[in-house]
């Protein structure tokens, strides 16, 4: 392990403590938010590595009393057993973790080709979603949406949070980050009066909520326009341009919010998705950049493979980046997804260790 590395993260995580404990820092919720995040991400780590010194001492004591009183021979042996599990736990917290993982997320679900069956399979998706963020006790909100004539959705983008700072620094992205590309589904389509099994297919955008000192956004570089609100099939839900369509002219990323009802909301909303956004594209560039940074976990749908199948005939779901499949895709609609999120956050896990950063790329 590095020894370095483990000195310069200690006193990171000294310096944060000390932070943290001064009242003046709470005058300003958005940095003792990010602060506390940070701090609640290195307390593993801190742990880990008192346990160790600790049980390195302990080993010392027991080899010193056994040199004297062979009594104490055992103990020796039994403690000097408990260090290489520690200190593979030690070396695997040292291993540069995802900068993301504490952060908040923006899920975009868009239908894909398939007409109305694909729209409601994308509001499948976000049923899925926000029961499994109800089950982890986080916040959801939806920012904006467009729902179909049959009570599917076109487009959508909900905002998942966790409750205060999260635990070991794991927030709802280190969990919801593997979510991103195209979903498949095999099943019979609520239009089909033969009784065929289609497939259809819903993207998914996963983007770690960005905060104003992640991203700088200079007014100048934006366009925005206004129109007027519509509901499915074009019918109009507002009789003011309350719409709000925001591009950002260097990188040509438009963002769009019709949701609330006067355009100020519509605004703040599109802003907040499109400082998302921003962070994604920076972090995509400084990844292609560095041969050595781990791959982008953020795709746009475009470009993004087939990483899910639902079958609905077989109750089976299978995840085809790691081969994992299980035949309880009913549960996992209901926001039992536990099982294929682990499967994912261990086969990274395994990768990482083994200095494979390429996981989801198969």
């Amino acid at each position: 392990m590095s020894s370095e590395r483990l000195a310069a993260l200690l006193d990171e995580y000294a310096e944060l403590e000390k932070r943290l404990a001064d009242p003046a820092i709470h005058a300003d919720q958005n940095t003792a938010r990010r602060v506390g995040r940070r701090y609640a991400a290195l307390v593993p780590l801190h742990k880990a590595a008192d346990e160790l010194a600790q049980t390195r001492a302990d080993l010392v004591a027991a080899r010193e009393l056994a040199a004297e009183d062979p009594a104490f021979a055992d103990e020796a042996d039994s403690i000097a057993a408990t260090l290489p599990a520690l200190e593979e736990r030690l070396a695997e917290l040292l291993i540069p973790r995802d900068p993301h993982d504490a952060k908040d997320v923006i899920i975009e679900i868009k239908a894909g080709e398939g007409g109305e069956e694909s729209a409601l399979f994308a509001g499948d998706l976000l049923r899925m979603y926000t029961r499994y963020a109800e089950r982890h006790g986080w916040l959801t909100e939806v920012i904006d949406a467009q729902d179909s004539d049959l009570g599917g959705v076109k487009d959508v983008s909900l905002a998942i949070k966790t409750k205060g700072v999260p635990d070991g620094g794991n927030g709802v992205w280190s969990r919801l980050k593997w979510e991103g590309g195209v979903h498949r589904v095999q099943r019979v389509p609520v239009t089909e009066s033969q009784g065929r099994i289609h497939t259809s297919a819903a993207g998914v955008l996963v983007l770690p909520e960005a905060e104003d000192v992640d991203v700088t956004i200079d007014p100048n570089e934006l366009r925005i326009d206004v129109f007027r609100s519509s509901g499915p099939g074009g019918q109009s839900v507002n009789t003011t341009d309350s719409a709000v369509r925001i591009t950002h002219l260097p990188t040509g990323v438009v963002v769009s919010c019709q949701n609330e009802k006067s355009q100020l909301q519509n605004r703040e909303q599109a802003m907040r998705i499109l400082r998302a956004r921003l962070l994604a594209v920076a972090q995509e560039q400084a990844d292609a950049a560095a041969s050595d940074a781990r791959r982008a976990q953020v795709r746009t749908v475009d470009r993004s493979e087939r990483i899910r199948t639902y079958n609905f005939p077989q109750n089976r779901i299978t995840d085809h980046r790691i081969g994992y499949t299980a035949y309880n895709l009913d549960l996992a609609l209901a926001g039992e997804l536990d099982g294929v999120l682990d499967a994912l956050t261990e086969a990274d896990r395994a990768a990482r260790l083994a200095g494979d950063t390429e996981l989801t790329r198969r």
